[in-house]
C-alpha cells in the first residue's frame, strides 16, 4: 500500500499489486518450469509407451547444454509474457478524501465522494454503491482485503465485509416480471455468455448496459441475481 498527496492536499492511498513482483514471479515460475521440461522428456522416452511421446524424443535428442537453455530461455519468455498479462489485468485502487478511482485493463475510473455510499466485499469482487444502491462498478479482486478497507475506512468512507443489499437479489429466469423494458434480452444474452465462457469481456459489456437500464446483477454458482435500486 503507497500513500502519497493528492492537490488538495489530503493523503491519497493507493493498494495494487507490485508489477516487478508479479513479473518476477511468473519469470521464475517460468523458469522452474523450463528447468523440469527437460527432465521430463528424459523419463517420458525412458518408458515404453507415454503421452507426447514424439515430441519428448525431438527434446531429448538436442545436446547439452543448448536443450536446459533453451528450455530455461523459452520458460523465461513465457513466464514474462504471463506477467504481463497478470499486471495488466490486476485491479489498482486509489482512495483520497475527494475521490474513490479504480484502473484495470488500461482503464480508469474515478468516482466522487458525494456518489460513494460503501465499498463492499462481495465474494472475490469489490463493489462500489451509490447513495441509491445503484451499483457503480463490480471488479475482480485479489489485493489483501484488510489493507483495502484500511484504505476506505481511514478515508471516511464506509466499508462492509458483505453487500448490505444482498436480501434484495432475486434469481433471474427468462421473462422475470419487475424489470425495465429490454432487460430481460440483456440478462438472455448474458447468460448465454456466461455458459459458453468464451469472451469475458461480453460479459463484462452486458452487464454495464443492464447497470445504465438500472439493473443490478451479481454471479453465484453460474447463475445471475438481480435487484433495482432504491427508486426504481
Amino acid at each position: 500500500m503507497r500513500k502519497r498527496t493528492d492537490p488538495q492536499g489530503r493523503g491519497t492511498v493507493v493498494v495494487a499489486e507490485s508489477a516487478w513482483g508479479a513479473v518476477a514471479f511468473c519469470v521464475a515460475c517460468g523458469v522452474g518450469l523450463g528447468w523440469l521440461v527437460p527432465l521430463l522428456a528424459d523419463w517420458l522416452v525412458s518408458l515404453p509407451w507415454a503421452p507426447l511421446e514424439g515430441p519428448a524424443e525431438l527434446l531429448h535428442a538436442v545436446p547439452e547444454p543448448g536443450r536446459t537453455l533453451g528450455a530455461l530461455a523459452v520458460g523465461a519468455v513465457l513466464g514474462l509474457v504471463v506477467g504481463c498479462v497478470a499486471v495488466h489485468e490486476s485491479l489498482s485502487v486509489r482512495v483520497s478524501g475527494t475521490h474513490v478511482g479504480l484502473t484495470i485493463r488500461d482503464e480508469e475510473r474515478a468516482f466522487p465522494r458525494s456518489e460513494v455510499a460503501h465499498a463492499v466485499r462481495d465474494g472475490k469482487q469489490l463493489v462500489i454503491l451509490g447513495p441509491t444502491g445503484a451499483e457503480l462498478a463490480r471488479e475482480d479482486c485479489g489485493l489483501p482485503w484488510d489493507r483495502l478497507a484500511q484504505a476506505f475506512t481511514g478515508h471516511g468512507y464506509r466499508w462492509a465485509d458483505e453487500d448490505p443489499h444482498r436480501d434484495e437479489f432475486r434469481r433471474w429466469v427468462p421473462g422475470a416480471a419487475g424489470l425495465p423494458e429490454g432487460a430481460n434480452a440483456l440478462l438472455h444474452a448474458r447468460a448465454r455468455a456466461l455458459r459458453t465462457n468464451d469472451d469475458a469481456s461480453d460479459a463484462r459489456e452486458l452487464r454495464a448496459e443492464l447497470v445504465r437500464l438500472g439493473v443490478v446483477v451479481r454471479d453465484e454458482k453460474g447463475r445471475q441475481y438481480w435487484r433495482l435500486p432504491r427508486g426504481l
